[in-house]
Parts: structure tokens; C-alpha cells; sequence
């Protein structure tokens, strides 16, 4: 028996818990389809048991002060903690040091423009910046910032576009991005928040529910799904889908992908081809102390207040802590090739690889490491079927590619979550949410 409703959103990550939400408002009926049995998608917050801190697993950081997140937080701006604290740089064998490069690397980045022909950044590198004299530090200085490409937007800076990058640069500007916060109680609130308000509604969010395929010629669109009962059908006047493009990119037939038909039109195809999505692994430990606080680099200064930690390590190159709260955790990031050659690996390899690192980073003794060492988090996201990857960044010649898929197709199929964000701001909780927005939006003035 199909299942009819006004309609029909595909994933319960913040997009689609967004667009149900607003669209609810409007007295529409609306169903909520998740893959997995849970909900928030990439919004993943685990609660140790003891420990007051969320543990992030998947988006961690409000970039800036962007209202789409603000808002959500009624004003409780307590909940949003600043990060605060100092970076400290470690090299193999070069011991730890403050980092000094940051204006080195802001030189470089403020150096792409989006008036010339688009190119990768590696490509931008080798134009603009070519070092015939062999300058060290220039060197230094181009390895920390196709480092922080790769770090920061989990891309290949062979891939990625400039015109992309100058784009979601300007973005960040527009909402202070250069300051970064947490909410107090992880990002999961949110998530409880609208899921919250939907069940008051009466919205319905049916998790472990995988559509398998959305047909939407000349009648109201059908979609097949399998739960843990079999087969199920949805019939909806209107369609929202919101999955991660990893996910609209993988062909039919593969696990988590979603067959369309007749296929979606080659315009919105070709833009997929033009976006790509970011490979991250992270891990959350937590130790019995905040050992590090006994850590000196140098006399009469400890890492007490440490708050990111940059290596040249190529196995997790970036860690940070919970400053300035005083958690015994640190996250090591993995973004790119790291995340490549340990996706898909055993936990326990993947754990035990985190804290060789860690020790050899920190110049501390493993076997002290090991001592401190309470348990670990992480998820892989590349290996999962319902995300296939971190989040997504433009390739060369991708301008435009957002507003492309973004765009609704024949009236009946719409499209949210942060790859088709069109503000600038792919890769984000607030590009999902707008995102949400927009296509709520765009639902409504289709029915009119």
C-alpha cells in the first residue's frame, strides 16, 4: 500500500530536518525518510558516559557567527563557546614550537583571484608562486597552505578549484569565519531541537527506511524503499531530496544510491561531475588527564593551553583539544590521502596509528600514552553508504555547479543539503541549513 503525503523529504540530516520543519509550518503534510536509524546525518554527537563534553564525530565547528545556526539557538548564546586557546606547531624530530606561519599562508591564499581562467590550487601555486630563488620559507609557507587546503576543506588541492576557494573565502568573511565556536552541548542538540519540534507537529521521521528509487515522469512522484519489514512505497505531490552528493553520485545498484526515473536531467548531472566530495577520518580520544598540561616546549611555558596542534605528520597532520574547556580529549584529523590510507582499516589499527602519532608528536612516552589512554571514537564516513565521504568542495570550472543543483527539476523533485548550498558556503552546518531553507522555499512557490 503506497504511503501519500504533500511531501516527501529524503534524509534526516539538518537539511532535511530543516525543510520539514519550515514546510510543516505551512500546513503541509510532510514524511521524513532516513537511511539509518538515526537521525541528524552528518551531525553526529556521541555522550560518553562521565564525561561532560560531546564527543563530535562528524560536524564539530560553528564557522563565524552565521545566523542560520545563531537563530536556532534562540539567543542561548552560552551554548556557543568560543574556541580559544593557543597553536602550537611539531615536526618529526624538530620538536614543538608556535607556529609562526600563519601570516605566511594568509599572503599566499589572498593571492588567488577569481578574474583569470580557473585552475586547482596546486596549479595556482606553481603560477603564482614560483620561487625561483629557492626561499626556504617560501617553500615552508606553500607546503602549510596546500596543507591547510587539504585540511581545511578535506580536498584534493589538485582538484579543487581557486575560483571555488575565493568564493567560500569571501563567504567566511561576510560571517567573521575567522572565529570559530562549539555549542556547549554538541551539535546533537540541534538536531534534538528540530526533531523535537517535528514531533509536536505530528511530522513523521521514518529512520531505517533506504529509498532505493524515485520515479517522476507524468505522474506524482513514487518512491521505493526497504526497511527492516521489506518493501515499502511513498507517493508525495512534491519530493526533497537532501543526501550528501557522494551519495547522488554513486550509480544505481551500489549500496545507499538512489535511481532515478527517468534519470535526473544532464545539466544537474553535469554539475554533479563538477563537485566532489572531501575524505576525512577523525578520531576523539580521551584520556584519564590532560597529560599535556605537564608537556614543556621550551622553559617555563607548557601546553596547558593548547588548543590546535599542526604537524607534518602524514598520518593525522592536525589535532586539537576542547579549549577553553578543560576536557581530557584530543581529535586528530586525518583529512585527504591520511584519510584515504586509513579508511576502511580496523578500528583497532586506526586507534593504535592516533596514538603512535600522538606520542611521537608530543615527544611523550607511548608506554605513558597508554596509561593515560581511556577509549576512542570515530566513524568512517567514506565507508558508509548513506555519506561516501566528508563533505563537499568545488573542482576547476565548478562555478555555477551549486545553483545547478540546486535547482528544482519539472516541479516535483527539489534538492537541499551543504553541496548545494549557493551562498558560498559548501562544507558547512549553516550551507545545510540555508539550503533547507531555500528549498522550502522554492516547494511553497511551486504550489501556488
Amino acid at each position: 500500500m503506497n504511503t501519500k503525503t504533500d511531501v516527501i523529504v529524503v534524509g534526516a540530516g539538518v537539511a532535511g530536518l530543516i525543510v520539514a520543519t519550515e514546510l510543516s509550518k505551512k500546513t503541509l503534510s510532510v514524511t521524513v525518510l532516513e537511511a539509518r536509524h538515526r537521525i541528524g546525518g552528518r551531525i553526529f554527537t556521541y555522550r560518553e558516559p562521565g564525561l561532560g563534553a560531546p564527543l563530535e564525530l562528524g560536524a564539530e565547528f560553528v564557522h563565524g557567527r552565521p545566523q542560520e545556526v545563531w537563530e536556532l539557538f534562540h539567543g542561548r548564546t552560552s551554548d556557543l563557546i568560543e574556541v580559544k586557546g593557543e597553536s602550537w606547531c611539531s615536526s618529526r624530530g624538530g620538536g614543538i614550537t608556535r607556529c609562526d606561519f600563519f601570516d605566511q599562508v594568509n599572503n599566499i591564499l589572498e593571492r588567488m583571484d577569481d578574474t583569470s581562467p580557473d585552475g586547482s590550487f596546486i596549479d595556482f601555486l606553481s603560477r603564482c608562486w614560483k620561487n625561483e630563488q629557492g626561499d626556504p620559507k617560501l617553500e615552508d609557507a606553500k607546503r602549510r597552505a596546500t596543507a591547510y587546503v587539504s585540511g581545511f576543506n578535506a580536498a584534493d588541492p589538485r582538484l579543487v578549484g581557486v575560483h571555488w576557494l575565493v568564493e567560500s573565502m569571501r563567504a567566511e568573511k561576510r560571517i567573521d569565519g575567522e572565529r570559530a565556536f562549539r555549542p556547549k552541548h554538541g551539535y546533537g542538540e540541534l538536531v534534538e531541537m528540530l526533531a523535537s519540534d517535528l514531533n509536536k507537529r505530528g511530522v513523521p521521521i521514518r529512520t531505517g527506511t533506504v529509498v532505493e528509487s524515485i520515479t517522476w515522469n507524468d505522474r506524482l512522484p513514487e518512491l521505493a524503499a526497504r526497511n527492516d519489514q521489506g518493501s515499502e512505497a511513498f507517493v508525495g505531490d512534491k519530493v526533497v531530496v537532501t543526501v550528501p552528493l557522494a551519495v547522488l553520485q554513486t550509480p544505481p545498484g551500489q549500496a545507499g544510491a538512489i535511481r532515478f526515473s527517468p534519470s535526473l536531467p544532464e545539466g544537474k548531472l553535469a554539475a554533479l561531475r563538477k563537485m566532489e566530495m572531501g575524505k576525512v577520518i577523525r578520531v576523539v580520544f580521551r584520556f584519564r588527564s590532560r597529560f599535556w598540561d605537564r608537556i614543556s616546549p621550551s622553559p617555563g611555558r607548557t601546553l596547558s593551553n593548547l588548543s590546535f596542534l599542526f604537524t607534518e605528520d602524514e598520518t593525522f597532520p592536525t589535532w586539537w583539544t576542547h579549549a577553553p574547556e578543560d576536557y581530557s580529549t584530543i581529535t586528530g584529523w586525518a583529512p585527504f590521502r591520511s584519510a584515504e590510507q586509513l579508511s576502511g582499516r580496523p578500528e583497532s589499527l586506526v586507534i593504535e596509528s592516533g596514538l603512535a602519532t600522538l606520542a611521537w608528536m608530543l615527544n611523550y612516552p607511548r608506554e605513558k600514552i597508554e596509561q593515560e589512554f581511556l577509549s576512542a571514537h570515530f566513524h568512517d564516513w567514506q565507508t558508509d553508504p548513506f555519506a561516501r565521504g566528508a563533505y563537499s568542495y568545488g573542482k576547476v570550472g565548478s562555478v555555477g555547479a551549486q545553483e545547478l543543483l540546486s535547482a528544482p527539476v519539472d516541479g516535483k523533485l527539489f534538492f537541499a543539503g551543504e553541496a548545494t548550498d549557493t551562498s558560498g558556503n559548501n562544507g558547512t552546518v549553516h550551507g545545510a541549513i540555508a539550503s533547507g531553507q531555500r528549498a522550502a522555499r522554492q516547494v511553497e512557490e511551486s504550489m501556488h
